[in-house]
């Protein structure tokens, strides 16, 4: 095996384990209200993501298209030189991932990936190497721009999809409302669940395209080989059965208390711009429209929203495209520095080490199954539902009587006989005969 061979599967093993980051990251954004309001059990939710996502990422090519060609100058860069510009965005892409998991916010992978690319792109080649804008085609067109637009259009949909629901629904009884729309979260939920297959997972497949084209096993202009599909697809759909719950906690229960109306018309609207932007080759971000319907729900029906919250991760949005492309570039710089197969196997270990560093942090405060509907900072109302109700004081057993000593019975008085006689005589007596 070359040491060019040996590179290209570190190359793609890397980019499996960014899809894999992905999916667990982002089974918030299909999941999330589901979960909050009961809808499904949070195993059950991951379980159908999963499956549907495998199922969406064979739907469509047209992203994968975009992220193979639309980012970088291909024609300035090949071989080694592009399989190291891959796989250092990689890094980039994954530490970020991990690192915004472990803080619950709910960031975007796509951005994440492409910050990555773009940072170590222009750490090689300089600011030329990136395609900015090339007509319908660049990263201001194809990633800039969506990303401003699609949570003010994800929030504005669903504030009026909330506020029609709720008015349409008025007359019906609680109780009812509350089964039906719960069903329908169900149905709504997996259609978000088939976009963001359809949308993330193809991502994965055109950087490990890239990394093809770099090792001169297929060209620019070739087809997408169907492996690559099919382990992109089990790489995102094994980490959303993994399921993300710290964000999904953050998503679900820490920007607006969601109930079943609101997250029907949230899932709605997300799945609708999910899939448009798919049918385009938008590589959009899941995470900010799947946010900015939750916001607009919340803004619909005129429920507190948590705007400290929304706050974190509108910085965590701001910092995702530049921190990735930061930590890529250093990480291409120390890949680079080193030289050939050494560098990146000891960019590949300090991605390992780091990685594994923040999964131990994790420990310290788990989110799992069992908590990921309760938020830290709930009011004593929403915590007193979750709390275990105090055990009733139950009536004392009655304790068994104690055996009492027998007070001693009084002797009953005899009559008395003849003067002398013996009461009780030892022996018995024989009359006198005559």
């Amino acid at each position: 095996m070359t040491a060019e061979l040996l590179v290209l599967l570190i190359v793609i093993a890397t980019a499996l384990a960014f899809d894999f980051t992905n999916g667990f990251h982002d089974t918030a954004n299909a999941m999330a209200t589901s979960i909050a309001t009961g809808a499904l059990k949070p195993r059950v939710a991951v379980a159908l993501s999963a499956v549907l996502n495998l199922i969406g990422a064979f739907l469509s090519v047209e992203v994968a298209a975009t992220v193979a060609k639309g980012i970088v100058q291909l024609d300035a860069v090949d071989g080694q030189d592009l399989l190291l510009i891959v796989f250092a965005g990689l890094v980039g892409g994954i530490l970020w991932n991990v690192a915004t998991w472990l803080f619950g916010l709910p960031s975007s992978s796509s951005h994440a990936l492409f910050g990555g690319l773009i940072g170590t792109t222009i750490a090689a080649l300089g600011w030329n190497g990136v395609i900015w804008s090339s007509g319908s085609s660049g990263v201001l067109t194809k990633i800039v721009l969506p990303a401003l637009l699609a949570p003010v259009v994800a929030a504005l949909v669903a504030s009026i999809g909330t506020w029609a629901v709720y008015r349409i629904t008025a007359p019906a009884d609680e109780e009812t409302r509350r089964t039906g729309f719960r069903w329908g979260q169900v149905g709504s939920a997996s259609l978000v669940s088939l976009a963001h297959g359809t949308n993330d997972a193809q991502k994965t497949m055109g950087v490990i395209f890239l990394a093809l084209v770099a090792h001169g096993t297929v060209t620019k202009d070739d087809e997408l080989p169907l492996w690559v599909m099919a382990s992109c697809a089990v790489a995102i759909a094994a980490g959303t059965y993994l399921g993300g719950w710290r964000i999904i906690r953050t998503l679900g229960k820490g920007l607006v208390d969601i109930e079943s109306p609101q997250g029907l018309a949230a899932e709605t609207s997300s799945a609708a711009i999910i899939l448009s932007s798919a049918h385009f080759g938008l590589p959009l971000s899941t995470t900010q429209t799947a946010t900015g319907s939750i916001l607009g729900s919340g803004i619909g029906k005129g429920a507190e929203v948590r705007w400290s919250v929304m706050g974190r991760m509108a910085v965590a949005w701001l910092l995702t495209l530049p921190m990735a492309g930061l930590v890529g570039a250093i990480c291409w710089a120390l890949a680079h520095s080193i030289g050939g197969l050494p560098g990146v196997l000891v960019v590949f270990a300090l991605l390992v080490g780091l990685c594994g560093f923040m999964w131990l942090r994790s420990r310290r405060d788990r989110v799992d199954t069992t908590n990921v509907n309760v938020w830290p900072g709930d009011t004593p109302p929403a915590a007193e539902a979750v709390k275990p109700r105090p055990a009733e004081p139950q009536p004392a057993e009655p304790q068994p009587a104690e055996p009492q000593p027998a007070e001693p019975r009084p002797v009953e008085p005899q009559p008395a006989g003849p003067a002398g006689a013996d009461r009780n005589p030892p022996f018995p007596t024989s009359p006198t005969r005559p």
